[in-house]
C-alpha cells in the first residue's frame, strides 16, 4: 500500500468514526462527544464529507427527502455565541418541516434553539457558472418568516466549525410562516425581527444581522453548494440564517416571531417524553 493509499484509508476511517458517533447521538437522543479529536478543528471539506455521509444514511434508512437548505452562522450573534467565525450550510428534509402540527415533537430533540430567519422558496435553480446577485433575486419565487429550531447532537453545544458542519450544521427541524411575499414587495435586508417565548423577548434583529442581507447569503449558499456539486434546485426552500441571537427552548414552551413585511410565525413545543426509543 502507498503512503496516499494510507492517507486515504486513515480519513475515510476517521470520517466513518466521526460519523457513527453522531448517529449513534441522534438515535439514541444522547448527546456525544465532539468530532474534532478525529477530524480537527479547521478541515471544513472533510467535515462536509462527514456531513454528506449522514445525509446518505438518512435519506436510505427513512426514505426522507431533501427539500432545501439552510444557512448557518450568519449572525455575528450566533457566531459569537458558538466561537465561530464563518457561515456553513446543512440540508433540510421534509420530515424536518414540522410547519402543520399543532406541537412541536420536543422528543425528537436534545438539545435544542431556536432562531427566527427569512425563508426563500426558490422558482428556479441556482447553477449558473456565473452566479451574482441579480441572478439570485430572480430564482426567488417568494419569501416567508420562518422558525429554525437548530439542534447539536454534540454534548452542552461544545463546538467549533468542523463539529457544527459535521452535524449537519446543527439543523433539527423548522416551521414556515403562512404568508408569501415576492421580492418586488419587500427588501430583505430591511426587515426587522422580533422573537418572544412565553410572552417575553428572546431576540430582535435585522436583515443587515444575516451576512449583511439575506440575499448575499443565498448568494454564498449558492456558489458554496455549486461548488460542492450540488447546486440548490427550484421548490427549494432556504433558510437563509438567524436575524438575531439564538434562544434556548423547553418542553411547553410557545414561540412567536414577527418578521416585516413577511409577518408572524409560531410554534409550541410539546412536553417531550423519553429520549431514547
Amino acid at each position: 500500500m502507498t503512503r496516499s493509499e494510507q492517507l486515504t484509508g486513515n480519513r475515510n476511517s476517521l470520517i466513518e468514526k466521526a460519523a457513527d458517533r453522531l448517529a449513534a447521538a441522534a438515535n439514541t437522543r444522547i448527546p456525544c462527544a465532539p468530532v474534532r479529536d478525529l477530524l480537527g478543528e479547521t478541515d471544513i471539506n472533510v467535515a462536509y464529507q462527514v456531513q454528506q455521509r449522514l445525509v446518505e444514511d438518512h435519506r436510505h434508512t427513512t426514505a426522507a427527502e431533501v427539500v432545501g437548505r439552510k444557512i448557518g452562522l450568519t449572525a455575528p450573534a450566533v457566531q459569537r455565541q458558538l466561537g465561530v467565525d464563518q457561515p456553513d450550510f446543512g440540508v433540510l428534509f421534509d420530515d424536518m418541516d414540522v410547519s402543520g402540527l399543532a406541537t412541536v415533537p420536543y422528543e425528537r430533540l436534545l438539545q435544542p434553539k431556536v432562531e427566527a430567519e427569512v425563508a426563500f422558496v426558490l422558482g428556479a435553480d441556482l447553477d449558473s457558472p456565473d452566479l451574482d446577485l441579480t441572478l439570485v433575486r430572480d430564482a426567488v419565487a417568494y419569501a416567508t418568516a420562518a422558525l429554525e429550531i437548530v439542534d447539536s447532537r454534540v454534548a452542552e453545544w461544545d463546538i467549533t466549525i468542523t463539529d457544527t458542519i459535521a452535524d449537519n450544521a446543527s439543523s433539527g427541524l423548522f416551521v414556515l410562516g403562512d404568508r408569501k411575499v415576492p421580492l418586488s414587495e419587500f427588501t430583505p435586508v430591511d426587515v426587522t425581527m422580533s422573537m418572544h417565548i412565553d410572552g417575553e423577548l428572546a431576540s430582535d434583529g435585522t436583515g443587515a444581522a444575516c451576512l449583511g442581507d439575506p440575499l448575499a447569503a443565498l448568494l454564498w449558499l449558492a456558489r458554496t453548494a455549486q461548488t460542492f456539486g450540488s447546486p440548490l434546485r427550484a421548490g427549494q426552500v432556504i433558510l437563509s440564517g438567524a436575524l438575531g441571537p439564538m434562544a434556548p427552548v423547553s418542553p411547553g414552551v410557545s414561540v412567536r416571531a414577527e418578521i416585516s413585511t413577511l409577518g408572524t410565525v409560531n410554534a409550541v413545543f410539546g412536553q417531550g417524553g423519553a429520549r431514547c426509543p
